[in-house]
């Protein structure tokens, strides 16, 4: 083997290590696109349950989403967690407000969790106003088409 053919074979070989042990160039970091976007989320999530609008609040939900709830079994799927919310949208005089405290993203950008606090106030049979608060946690899942749906749903009464 003459020496400029050697010296190909040995510079193509290096090449081709290289190649073979080069890693993906890690995406970009979007986590504060991505918790500007879920802050975003949340503020329409809260609108539409003011409002009392069912369908925009079951738009945020994953179809195959889980909400745990306290004294109930889990809803599993969107038509189950339609159900729950239902039931909580025609309480007399409900008034709900959620206050996160913090949302975490994932360096993948595919995944966050948000964590914070809830008040509802509804009034009962005797027009008394009655009030449940609490802490919750929910985890979001990007979408293929970019948009935040949540996956999973759970609180806690503080009482």
């Amino acid at each position: 083997m003459t020496l400029q053919r050697y010296r190909f074979v040995i510079a193509f070989a290096f090449a081709a290590l290289l190649t073979a042990c080069a890693q993906p160039a890690a995406p970009p970091d979007t986590r504060a696109t991505d918790e500007a976007a879920i802050k975003a989320a949340d503020e329409e999530w809260s609108k539409a349950a003011a409002a009392r609008d069912l369908d925009k609040v079951m738009s945020y939900y994953a179809d195959d989403a889980v909400l745990f709830a306290p004294k109930a079994p889990a809803f599993v799927g969107k038509d189950n967690i339609r159900k729950a919310w239902q039931g909580l949208l025609v309480l007399p005089g409900m008034q709900m407000t959620t206050t996160p405290s913090s949302i975490v993203v994932a360096r993948s950008g595919e995944l966050a969790v948000e964590r914070g606090s809830f008040q509802v106030t509804s009034t009962d049979k005797t027009g008394k106003p009655s009030t449940e608060t609490g802490q919750f946690v929910i985890v979001w899942n990007k979408a293929a088409d970019g948009t935040w749906k949540v996956v999973a749903d759970t609180n806690a009464d503080d009482k």
